[in-house]
């Protein structure tokens, strides 16, 4: 047999080599499926000959290889039929087959089974069940296989059936997140995918209705162009993965980021200069898996009404529409060609009757087809403006109608600059959605403030809004925010001036208007304020402050920064850049309220607040002199009373300590631990610090690097790590055990460790860039770096400052998923030199590199 394995496993691998040739040169996906299962028949009827299986069994493919088709690297799942159990010498037999076709080389999923096993089987497995209705001759008993299928036939529930893959396909869609748009979507598995056109189909032959798309259009379940749209798309989904197989040698049905640009350039999208080609291909998969996602719903819709048939008694909503055992119907076919304002009007009513489940699938279908009929001319028809206006003001499903309006295209009908980023990717390593889902997520993030059952998520943003007039003025720039991303140039200013036409166009007051236009602009500039500069300088807050003018616009940019940040990743937002915004919004509220920023007022706010808690302890009157009396102003001003009188606390009595003392303790945001570092100043005392972080795969947050006048170092770093939640109390104990003796241990610091990137990072690299420049003052050097993300990233910025006598001031860590954008305030005598900063930032480029 180990001759014939090697002759057959020679023959299929030549002739799979030739077939995927061919496909090559003519791109027909069809071809390539039916000619690699053609080839595999052979091979496994030779194989079967060759081992001498009884013509009493049958050989049977099951499952993708039983339709017909065979993916390059796809399984080659097969079921061996027999009459009764197999004795021992042709269990034997078996065993050999099943041998020899692992060593042709063939990924073999089989089972042995008998009839009544595979009824058995089938009645508590719906995969089993699925995989039967798909079985398919290969070779050995033509009778007992047709047997089997009289068998399955007669015990097949249509109805259940239909259940029970419907709820299997909405477990499938929940592992992903139930959207088509992933950045790397599963082309077979993910919501809009080959699976979803598969469900159709099996569902459809099980209950009789037909098996392929144009015998479900003979049956009016589809219309003939329905049928063409999805023989179209199920054609692409199939070429994708081909390639997919081909590209990666192995079976691969995610579209990675690292083959996207090659895949893109086998359909012959190229590079411009505002976009990749793997984005023109994305967005191009995107709207088939949209397209596909919204006639599967029509389908699995009407195939449902034909398995479980109810009485329908219309019950008239107005003129134009009737509910129909919950859903929505149109009263006439021509309702929406007749009355295209109803198309907008549709959502409208669903919005504002949470009783209706959805649309009928004759609905869906009437508005798919009339979407072409908004035009210019639908867009500025009052009724139609008044009507989208009255979608945002509605009271409640204004997320649900807006993700309906873009799944029907209805949005990006409407709003056309809107359909032109729908389904684009976004590279920047921190949204991890498609623009316009972004765009809905942040929609929903600021409407989810308005809603009660959700104030104890972030109870801050629920008090502004709560007192906010017109909230629906923020679903408006929260819709055109990133409206402009991939058209080159500056989308915030390229958004406003959209925001801008469409207020004019709706006839929004001059204010209203302003202030839309405005949040669009500077929609980034709170979160960049409050991450990057340094919020105890009143310069800083009176410039903010001047931009924003009043307390409206503060509130309204602080939800929709919020809101954006939130809407990004699940990874981006974080407590620390909570408070961060947070104590920017408070500090410019003062000043908007004719507070004038003052140092020496703050000053005193939080020595009186910090002295306050103090008391609680039971401390003397005088226990903070010693310490407080070495601190400078930044040094009150940079930390909250609360840490202030923590540190005071704990350093108590250690004014001098001739050893390390480190203190941690959860940190008052609610995540991370904050961790006080005190000791007599040395050089190398960041680098070493971050050194011993590194090692323990910590995040650092935040650092605040204070030189007290007695030259002890009193820094502070905000840090995080995955597990703090579950065991905080060893992991506090054991830093401020460890830290004090590696701090205290005089061993020179090892080389920083260059990390592997991560997988994205790899695909869509950074170029590093390093910013040294003198503040406004001219008292210190702001250095701002960016770079992909790495571990020990950090540790090796400061073992270069560290090198060249660098003194650091502040650090503010920003990590924006897989990106970071770091601000350090720093001084030294090297930065008074011309070649030697420039050497600084070249050895900071190269520490940036991997």
């Amino acid at each position: 047999m180990a001759s014939l394995a090697l002759t057959l496993k020679e023959k299929l691998k030549s002739e799979r080599l030739k077939l995927i040739a061919q496909f090559e040169l003519d791109g027909k996906p069809e071809a390539l499926l039916t000619n690699l299962c053609k080839s595999v028949d052979a091979v496994l009827a030779e194989a079967w000959t060759g081992c001498g299986l009884p013509a009493s069994a049958a050989l049977v493919a099951v499952g993708g290889y039983g339709r017909g088709e065979l993916f390059p690297h796809s399984d080659v799942d097969v079921l061996i039929l027999l009459e009764s159990a197999p004795g021992p010498a042709l269990q034997a037999k078996l065993e050999e087959l099943v041998q020899t076709l692992w060593d042709i080389g063939l990924e073999i999923g089989h089972s042995i089974r008998t009839i009544p096993e595979c009824l058995s089987e089938a009645a508590a497995d719906i995969t089993v069940q699925t995989s039967l209705l798909e079985a398919r001759l290969v070779t050995g008993n033509r009778k007992l296989f047709r047997f089997l299928q009289e068998r399955c036939s007669a015990a097949m529930q249509p109805l259940a059936f239909f259940q029970a893959k419907i709820l299997e396909m909405r477990q499938r869609h929940a592992k992903y997140d139930d959207t088509p748009y992933s950045l790397e979507p599963n082309c077979k598995e993910s919501p809009g995918g080959l699976r979803d056109l598969q469900v159709i189909l099996w569902v459809a032959k099980a209950a009789g209705l037909g098996d392929s798309w144009r015998k479900l259009a003979q049956r009016g379940l589809i219309t003939s162009v329905e049928a063409r749209q999805l023989v179209q798309k199920e054609r692409a989904f199939k070429d994708i993965r081909i390639r997919l197989h081909i590209l990666t040698n192995r079976r691969e049905d995610r579209l990675v980021f690292d083959v996207q640009t090659a895949i893109a350039e086998k359909f012959g999208f190229s590079t411009t200069e505002t976009r990749r080609a793997s984005e023109y291909l994305m967005q191009r998969y995107y709207w088939a898996a949209k397209a596909v996602t919204q006639l599967n719903a029509i389908l699995l819709q009407n195939i449902g009404a034909q398995l479980l048939p109810m009485p329908s008694v219309p019950v008239p909503i107005n003129p134009r529409f009737n509910e129909i055992n919950g859903f929505i119907d149109i009263a006439r076919e021509d309702t929406f060609l007749t009355t295209p304002s109803s198309m907008l009007e549709v959502f409208l009513l669903l919005a504002e009757n949470s009783l209706l489940q959805g649309m009928t699938a004759r609905t869906m279908r009437a508005l798919w087809h009339a979407r072409l009929k908004i035009d210019a001319a639908f867009r500025r028809d009052p009724v139609n403006k008044a009507l989208f206006l009255d979608i945002l003001r509605s009271p409640q499903g204004i997320t649900h109608a807006l993700r309906n309006m873009n799944q029907t295209s209805i949005l990006g009908r409407y709003l056309p600059n809107f359909r032109r980023i729908v389904g684009q990717m976004q590279h920047d390593l921190f949204h991890v959605y498609t623009v316009d889902q972004h765009i809905l997520m942040v929609v929903r993030n600021v409407r989810r403030f308005t809603m009660p059952e959700h104030s104890h998520e972030y109870p801050f943003c629920s008090q502004l809004i709560a007192n906010f007039s017109r909230p629906w003025l923020l679903y408006i720039a929260a819709l055109f925010h990133d409206i402009a991303k991939g058209r080159g140039g500056d989308h915030s200013k390229l958004g406003m001036a959209d925001a801008e036409k469409f207020c004019r166009d709706h006839g929004l007051s001059k204010e209203d208007t302003e202030l839309i236009v405005f949040l669009v602009e500077h929609h980034l500039t709170m979160s960049q304020t409050a991450q990057k500069q340094d919020l105890s300088d009143p310069a800083v807050i009176q410039t903010f402050a001047a931009l924003v003018k009043d307390e409206r616009h503060l509130t309204a940019l602080y939800l929709l920064t919020v809101s954006d940040i939130r809407g990004t990743s699940p990874k981006v937002w974080n407590a620390w850049k909570g408070k961060l915004l947070e104590d920017l919004y408070r500090i410019t509220l003062r000043v908007l309220g004719g507070e004038a920023p003052s140092a020496d007022r703050e000053l005193k706010n939080r020595q009186q607040a910090a002295l306050a808690t103090l008391r609680l302890y039971g401390l003397p009157a005088d226990a903070h002199e010693q310490l407080w009396n070495h601190l400078d102003v930044a040094y009150f001003l940079r930390h909250d009373a609360s840490d202030i009188a923590w540190q005071t606390r704990a350093l108590y009595g250690k004014f001098d300590s001739p050893v390390p003392v480190v203190k941690c303790r959860l940190a008052t945001i609610g995540e991370g631990l904050q961790v006080t570092v005190y000791l007599k100043d040395q050089p190398d005392l960041f680098a070493r610090t971050c050194s011993y972080f590194d090692q323990k795969n910590f995040s650092i947050l935040d650092a605040k690097i204070h030189t007290t006048r007695h030259g002890y170092a009193l820094d502070t770093f905000l840090v995080t790590e995955p597990n703090f939640a579950n065991n905080y109390r060893d992991i506090i104990s054991l830093i401020e055990h460890e830290l004090t003796q590696f701090l205290t241990s005089a061993e020179p610091l090892q080389a920083p460790t260059r990390g592997r990137l991560s997988r994205l990072s790899r695909t869509f690299p950074i170029t590093p860039a390093v910013d040294l420049r003198p503040d406004e003052r001219g008292q210190y050097y702001l250095l701002t770096i960016s770079a992909n993300d790495r571990n020990g990233l950090l540790y090796s910025i400061a073992s270069v400052l560290a090198r060249y006598r660098v003194s650091l001031h502040t650090a503010k860590i920003m990590t924006l998923g897989e990106r970071v954008e770091d601000v350090f305030l720093v001084d030294g005598p090297t930065l008074n030199n011309a070649r030697s900063q420039i050497q600084l930032e070249t050895d900071l480029l190269d520490a940036l590199r991997v």
